[in-house]
Parts: structure tokens; C-alpha cells; sequence
């Protein structure tokens, strides 16, 4: 074997015991086995017990998870490593959406060979789940207390009083929807998207949050909106819709005198390099996998995949017939943010 090959056959043994391990990580959460971790270290008997699965399965699973460094062990009880609840107990992640992508490989074969795509909706929970789980930390975090205050006009404006009315589109399951309706007690916030599973829960969250008087979710399409608008937000959603510049050319009118569209979309290079760096890649493999398939659904006018580049974007928006677009300075590694006015 040359040594080129030696290297790529080493780097797919190395992807294909991540892969494994975060299958194993989605069973240790759908078990609660982690659950059952997190308030003492327990052997195979009492995880069992705990978790009510069997005791011989429960010794290879705990065995298997200290190998790989999530537990420790010491003789024959197993805990949760440093930082493990923090990141385990969490609902989805990259291993939930890994299963998701396993359970529908086959369809993406078909849809290669057929040209066909496959809805957001048949992608089901765990890909649902696994997008939401990795989008929550931002929205949290990051959403109210780094990415708007970037625009002292608008978050002035979303803190004034009378209450600014603000559009999610491409809501997902409402997380972003919810986050600024806790940072900005005044707004109202509307949310819409396609996916009827993510409507539901989002309105679950809003109630959760205690939010659900002034957060509603529409089911629908994003080109088809009505009513005045302060901001408009759309998350990580723009390259998955199948006519984006519909979309931006519906919004436009929408907007109340001084309001601003705001986006967040995939951080890409300028232009297609190969080999390209480790975010690139994990984006190029979203859109084989997931985006792409799901756009080629919607019969799009556009199925651009994940790879939005700033120059794609901003030409949507010249074309839709915003005036001033820009790229704003917000760093951030996954995200890229847009103005449109």
C-alpha cells in the first residue's frame, strides 16, 4: 500500500470509530443509561436495574464508554467523566443526527440514482432534534447578547416601547423565537415554517418558556407571509428554502419603515477549494446528505444545498430588490451574518 493510501485508509478507520462511538453515545441517551449515571456511579447490575435493560448488555455498553473515555471506572462501578453530564445529558447532538442520517441512507441512495429529493418531515425526529440541539447553545448564548447587540439600531428598537414585532422564519422547533422573546420583554414574535413536527414543538417551547402570549407559530410557507414587520430573522434557513429569492422578495414588503431583514447562514469559504478545511467538509457532507435532498423535495427553483457563499446570498438579495446588503462583522465559526435593507 502506498502511503497516500495508507494515510486515507487511516483517516476512514479513524472516521469510522467516531461514527460508532456516537451510535453509542445516541443508545446510552434513548436508554437514559447517562440519566442513571448522573446522580451515582453504579455497576452493570444496578445500571440495569436503573435503567431497565439487560444486565449482560449494560457491562458491554459501560465497558465500551470507559474505553472511550466518557466513564471512568474504578473496580466495578462506572461514572460519568468530567464534563460528560454537561454534554451527554443534553437532548440530541451529533449523535442523534447521525443515527438520523443512517436511518435514511437508503433513501438518499434512490434519490441520487432518481433525481428525487426527500422532505425535511421524512428525515424525521432524531435529524430534527440533532439540528435543534446544535443550533440551542447559539440561540441562548449567543443570539441576544452578542449577535443583535452588533446592531445597536435594531436592539434598540426591539427594547423601546411600543413592542416591535418580529418574524422567524424557518422557525424550526422555536428556539430562536423563544430566546427573543425572553431577552426582549416587549416584542411580539411570530415564527413560521413548513415542518408541522417542529410547529408543535415549538408552541411546546413558547409555553415552557412562559412566552406563549406573546410567541405564535404559523405553519406555512415563508413566501407567503402577511402583516408589518421591525425585523425579520431567518436562522441557518435560507439555503434550505427552495425559492430564496421569493422568499427575500416577499419579506421586502413586509417590512415596517426602518426595518431590517437579519440572517444567519452557513460560514463557507468565498469559493469552492479542495481539500478544504474540517468546517467546509462537515458543511459539504450536510448538503450530500441531508440539505440538498431535502431542497430537491420542495420541486425548488433554486436547491442550492448548504453551501450558501456570501456572494450567492448577497446576489439573492440584490435581485430581490434590497437596496443595502451586508455582511456584518460577528464572528462566529459556523455562522455568517447578514443585513438587508
Amino acid at each position: 500500500m502506498t502511503t497516500d493510501a495508507q494515510k486515507l485508509s487511516e483517516r476512514l478507520l479513524t472516521a469510522l470509530i467516531g461514527a460508532t462511538e456516537l451510535f453509542t453515545v445516541e443508545l446510552g441517551r434513548e436508554l437514559g443509561l447517562y440519566a442513571a449515571l448522573r446522580d451515582r456511579p453504579s455497576g452493570p447490575a444496578e445500571l440495569a436495574k436503573n435503567a431497565g435493560i439487560d444486565e449482560r448488555y449494560a457491562r458491554e455498553w459501560l465497558e465500551q464508554q470507559a474505553a472511550a473515555g466518557f466513564l471512568t471506572v474504578d473496580g466495578d462501578e462506572f461514572a460519568l467523566a468530567g464534563g460528560a453530564a454537561e454534554v451527554l445529558l443534553d437532548e440530541g447532538g451529533p449523535g442523534e443526527f447521525t443515527v438520523g442520517l443512517g436511518l435514511v441512507f437508503p433513501r438518499v441512495v434512490e434519490a441520487f440514482r432518481t433525481g428525487a429529493g426527500i422532505s425535511y418531515a421524512e428525515y424525521g425526529q432524531h435529524i430534527r432534534h440533532g439540528i435543534a440541539a446544535f443550533n440551542r447553545p447559539m440561540f441562548e448564548q449567543l443570539l441576544t447578547t452578542e449577535w443583535l447587540p452588533a446592531l445597536p439600531e435594531v436592539e434598540t428598537r426591539l427594547r423601546a416601547a411600543p413592542g416591535a414585532r418580529v418574524l422567524d422564519l424557518g422557525c424550526g422547533a422555536g428556539q430562536s423565537s423563544v430566546a427573543l422573546a425572553r431577552a426582549y420583554p416587549a416584542i411580539t414574535v411570530r415564527g413560521i415554517d413548513l415542518d408541522e413536527a417542529s410547529i408543535t414543538e415549538a408552541r411546546a417551547a413558547a409555553a415552557t418558556a412562559g412566552v406563549a402570549d406573546r410567541v405564535t407559530f404559523t405553519l406555512g410557507d415563508a413566501a407567503r407571509i402577511d402583516g408589518e414587520y421591525d425585523l425579520v430573522t431567518i436562522f441557518e434557513a435560507l439555503h434550505d428554502m427552495g425559492d430564496p429569492v421569493g422568499v427575500l422578495r416577499a419579506v421586502r414588503p413586509r417590512l415596517a419603515p426602518g426595518g431590517s431583514v437579519f440572517i444567519g447562514d452557513e460560514r463557507v469559504a468565498d469559493e469552492f477549494t479542495a481539500p478544504a478545511d474540517e468546517i467546509e467538509r462537515l458543511q459539504y457532507a450536510f448538503s450530500v446528505l441531508h440539505c440538498l435532498p431535502a431542497t430537491r423535495a420542495e420541486d425548488p427553483v433554486i436547491a442550492n444545498g448548504t453551501i450558501l457563499r456570501a456572494s450567492t446570498l448577497l446576489a439573492w438579495a440584490r435581485t430581490a430588490g434590497y437596496e443595502n446588503s451586508e455582511v456584518l462583522d460577528i464572528p462566529n465559526d459556523f455562522w455568517r451574518f447578514y443585513r438587508l435593507r
